[in-house]
């Protein structure tokens, strides 16, 4: 787990939050600003923005490798109807319009922007220790 002597600043905790509501979005400006001004980013930072692309990457990786596998399951007779009405199950109106995916995936996305507002390393277990291993610190 990352340790550093400093609390992180204002501007730390809002771009780190900001980067999970908008799927990494702003963390990957961010990034681009401070490679253009040629700053560092604190440790804090770089952990929050990477973890929040790797989420966005992970997720549309996911939502296709499972697309794929739907799609090849619907030319096979009887395990076409059970596989339609899993995708049903997970994408129907679940929560105000929400199906029980997009619920989950919002409370993790908010869980983590509000983590990382109040200026605390958020933890996803395996997603977290794959960027432990990989941002320089």
């Amino acid at each position: 787990m990352y340790q550093e002597n400093h609390k992180p600043f204002g501007i730390e905790r809002i771009i780190s939050a900001l980067s999970y509501l908008t799927m990494g979005f702003v963390g990957f400006i961010w990034l681009i600003i401070a490679l253009i001004r040629k700053t560092n980013l604190t440790t804090f930072l770089k952990y929050h923005i990477f973890q929040s692309i790797f989420i966005s990457i992970g997720y549309v990786l996911l939502c296709l490798i499972l697309g794929f596998i739907l799609n090849l399951l619907s030319f096979i007779p009887i395990i076409n109807i059970l596989a339609a009405q899993i995708a049903l199950f997970f994408n129907a109106p679940f929560i105000f319009g929400y199906s029980i995916i997009q619920t989950a995936i919002y409370i993790l996305l908010f869980y983590l922007a509000i983590t990382s507002f109040m200026g605390i390393y958020s933890r996803i277990p395996w997603i977290s220790d794959i960027i432990e291993e990989n941002t320089r610190y």
